[in-house]
C-alpha cells in the first residue's frame, strides 16, 4: 500500500474520532503523522530481520494501521493496538484482530479489503476528560496573548503613521525608532497571522479523506513552513532594532563626533540584515533534518540555538551598553557637562 494514501487513510479513521471532540490540534495531527511514520519503518525493520517461516502461513504485512507477523492458518492474529494512536495510554493492553483463512490469505470484508477487528483500540473518550482541562487553559492563553498583540498592533501603526505624517519630526532619531516600530508591527502582524493559520489548517471540519489530503499537500505545509521562517525572521529584526537603539544611544553620548546620517546604514544593516544570518540556516537545517510540518516543535533543541543564541547575544551586548550609559551619564553629570536642558541628558 502507498506510504500517503495509508497515512490519509489512516489519518482519516483517527481524525474522525477526533472531531467528535472538537479539539483536533496542530499538534495532535503532527505527532500522529511522525509517529505513524516512525511506526511503519519500525514495523518495515522487523519484517526484514524476522526469520521467514517454512510454513504455509498468511503473509506478514504493514495494513496501514498496524503492524502484522506470519499468521497460522485458520487462526485469528492479534497483535498490540499501535503506539502512534493519540489516546495509546488508554488502550495500550488492548489488541486488533485479523484472521488468517486456510488457503493462507487474510480474510476480506466485503469490500474485498482485509478484515480487521480494531475496536478495541478506538477513540476513548477517557483521554481527552484530561486533556479538556489544559486545552481551556491554553485557549485562554491563546485569546490573552491575542488581544494583547492586536492593541499592541494598532498602538504601533498609529504611532507609526504620526511619526510619518510630521515633517518636524523627520530626523535620524526618529527613522531609527519607525524602524523599531516596524520591527514590532511586523512581529505582531506575523505571529497573529501564523497563529490564523495554524488554527485554519487544523481546527477545519475533516469531512472526508479529500479534505485531509489538502491538509497535508505539499503545498499545504509549504505554506505554513514559510509562515513560520518569517515569524522567526519578524521577531529576531525586533531583537536587533532594539540593540540599534541601544547602538544609536550609545554613539551619541560617547562619540566625540558623531554624523547620525553616516551611521544610519550600517544601522539598516544590522538591523534587517542581521537576522537573515541565522534564520535562513535555520530554515535549512530544519529543513533537512527536522522537517516537520510546520515547523512548531523543537524536537532537537540544538537547531532551535541556531535561532536563540544570536537573540540572547543581542539582549547582552544591549545590556552591557545599557550599564555603560548609565554610567557615562552619571559621570558627566558629577563633572557637570551636562545640563538638565541638554536633549542627550532628557
Amino acid at each position: 500500500m502507498p506510504l500517503k494514501g495509508g497515512l490519509i487513510r489512516t489519518l482519516f479513521l483517527i481524525l474522525a474520532a477526533l472531531n467528535h471532540t472538537q479539539k483536533a490540534t496542530g499538534k495532535r495531527l503532527e505527532d500522529t503523522v511522525q509517529d505513524w511514520k516512525h511506526y511503519k519503518q519500525e514495523c518495515d525493520l522487523k519484517m526484514a530481520q524476522d526469520p521467514a517461516s517454512e510454513e504455509m502461513v498468511c503473509t506478514r504485512n504493514f495494513d496501514s494501521y498496524a503492524c502484522w507477523p506470519d499468521g497460522r492458518l485458520n487462526t485469528t492474529v492479534r497483535v498490540r493496538c499501535p503506539w502512534y494512536l493519540p489516546w495509546y495510554e488508554t488502550v495500550q493492553h488492548r489488541s486488533v484482530l485479523r484472521q488468517c483463512g486456510p488457503d493462507g490469505h487474510w480474510v476480506m470484508d466485503n469490500l474485498s479489503r482485509p478484515w480487521r477487528d480494531h475496536s478495541a483500540c478506538e477513540f476513548n473518550p477517557d483521554y481527552f476528560l484530561s486533556q479538556e482541562e489544559t486545552g481551556w487553559i491554553l485557549d485562554r492563553f491563546r485569546v490573552m496573548y491575542t488581544v494583547g498583540y492586536s492593541l499592541s498592533l494598532t498602538a504601533l501603526v498609529l504611532a507609526f503613521t504620526i511619526l510619518l505624517a510630521f515633517r518636524k519630526l523627520r530626523c535620524t532619531r526618529n527613522y531609527i525608532h519607525l524602524n523599531l516600530f516596524a520591527s514590532f508591527i511586523l512581529r505582531a502582524a506575523s505571529i497573529l497571522a501564523r497563529d490564523g493559520l495554524l488554527r485554519s489548517r487544523y481546527s477545519r471540519g475533516i469531512q472526508d479523506q479529500g479534505d485531509l489530503s489538502v491538509l497535508l499537500s505539499d503545498r499545504a505545509v509549504a505554506v505554513c513552513q514559510a509562515a513560520q521562517a518569517l515569524t522567526q525572521y519578524c521577531v529576531a529584526a525586533n531583537y536587533y532594532w532594539l540593540l540599534v537603539e541601544g547602538l544609536y544611544l550609545h554613539n551619541l553620548l560617547l562619540v566625540a563626533v558623531f554624523s547620525q546620517r553616516s551611521y544610519y546604514l550600517a544601522y539598516m544593516t544590522i538591523g534587517w540584515g542581521t537576522p537573515i544570518l541565522f534564520v535562513i540556516p535555520w530554515v535549512i537545517v530544519k529543513h533537512l533534518y527536522e522537517n516537520t510540518h510546520c515547523w512548531v516543535q523543537n524536537q532537537n533543541m540544538a537547531f532551535w540555538w541556531i535561532i536563540r543564541s544570536p537573540i540572547l547575544f543581542a539582549i547582552l551586548v544591549n545590556f552591557f551598553i545599557f550599564i555603560r550609559i548609565v554610567i557615562i551619564l552619571v559621570s558627566k553629570m558629577k563633572a557637570k557637562q551636562m545640563g538638565s536642558t541638554d536633549y542627550k541628558f532628557r
